[in-house]
């Protein structure tokens, strides 16, 4: 039987809460719980304001409108990420500026941001790969120092946290992911974390069709207007309530996934020390979610080779991103800084292995025995 490389996870209150928002007569946006979600991530997160939307994608892109992104604006951010990540500048005429990855977290490279600084940075993105922070005190010290603003790409960070903080919560703004392939998930979704009280009511705008609509609800004006840029970002009711579900439940989910990534990480410790591989680095300050779990292989395997052998053997094992600065729209639109020699062999290494929720021990076993076999193969 194929062992598939995900499997959205229910708690068993999903269909429950979707349910009781229809008897509740409210499908649209803001509702019930909608409100429980935003009160729990900011209760986890200690953010100024939380606020869903309908994806990830969606969050960075409110995010580029409330750091004032213009037609020219350089955004520095890493070229191993997904595309959203530069497209939400990009619309604004912004113009993404890739610098390379660090060898061991596979994050942004901090040592190279200032020298990618001009006077056209206006902001810096981190991409928080696998769950695992960027080095954010040096990067917040640099964005204080030259007056950028910081956006976290946490898609893959919920219930991380750097040296005790969470991510998302650190940066001027922070955007968390609840797609399907995501720890905590509502089919599609995300959120906007905001850090900067004086970010908070624009938010609220730009997510309501540019709107002074929840200043409205709140009996705060008599009539809501068109005040600013915006579009529907928010998701609907039906969305939050299957978030819902899942928020309940996440630091269970979070352990439980941690038990599995540690599982993967005992058993392939031999296989690194035949040089075979690398596993993932989690450095002392840092508090991962069990996000992913994947595997560099060393220079000399063919990693198309080893995916074949393990797909063919029912392993759905991927690889991860195509870096951006190679792509068509990369090349049309941004800019790069450097070379890309980690960027570029990462990418043409990672290798990443099933992981979800309820996954047995047994089938992790079956997955490791495939790798093996693979990489013996292919020696």
């Amino acid at each position: 039987m194929k062992i598939p490389f995900n499997k959205p996870y229910m708690t068993g209150k999903e269909l429950f809460y979707i349910a009781e928002a229809h008897f509740n007569n409210m499908l649209s946006g803001d509702g019930p719980f909608t409100k429980k979600c935003h009160q729990w991530l900011e209760q986890k997160t200690g953010c100024k304001k939380a606020l869903l939307t309908h994806s990830c994608t969606a969050a960075l892109e409110m995010a580029a409108i409330l750091a004032n992104i213009q037609e020219g604006d350089e955004v520095i951010m890493p070229s191993y990420t997904f595309t959203s990540t530069a497209n939400a500048f990009v619309l604004r005429g912004g113009v993404p500026v890739f610098i390379d990855i660090r060898n061991d977290t596979l994050n942004i490279d901090d040592s190279l941001i200032e020298q990618a600084i001009t006077n056209k940075t206006k902001a810096i993105v981190v991409v928080h790969y696998a769950g695992v922070s960027c080095e954010m005190d040096k990067i917040m010290s640099l964005a204080k120092k030259h007056n950028l603003i910081v956006i976290e790409d946490a898609a893959q960070g919920v219930l991380s946290k750097y040296k005790g903080r969470p991510l998302g919560s650190i940066g001027h703004l922070g955007c968390y992911s609840f797609h399907e392939t995501k720890n905590i998930i509502s089919g599609e979704g995300g959120a906007l974390l905001i850090n900067d009280e004086l970010l908070v009511e624009r938010a609220e705008i730009i997510r309501e069709k540019g709107t002074n609509r929840s200043n409205f609800f709140r009996g705060k004006v008599d009539k809501y207007n068109w005040c600013d840029l915006g579009s529907s970002f928010l998701p609907g009711e039906l969305v939050a309530a299957f978030l819902w579900a899942q928020l309940q439940e996440a630091n269970d989910i979070t352990e439980k996934r941690l038990d599995i990534w540690a599982r993967y990480h005992d058993a392939l410790i031999g296989m690194e020390r035949k040089g075979y591989l690398r596993r993932p680095f989690i450095p002392e300050s840092i508090e991962h979610n069990a996000h992913m779990y994947y595997v560099i292989l060393s220079d000399d395997l063919d990693r198309q080779a080893v995916l074949k052998s393990l797909n063919e053997h029912e392993i759905g094992a991927v690889f991860h991103y195509v870096p951006l600065h190679t792509a068509p729209a990369g090349k049309k639109y941004c800019k790069i800084f450097g070379d890309f020699k980690i960027t570029d062999s990462i990418s043409q290494k990672l290798i990443r292995l099933p992981m979800w929720l309820g996954i047995t021990e047994a089938e992790q076993r079956r997955v490791i025995l495939e790798l093996e076999g693979a990489i013996n193969q292919h020696v």
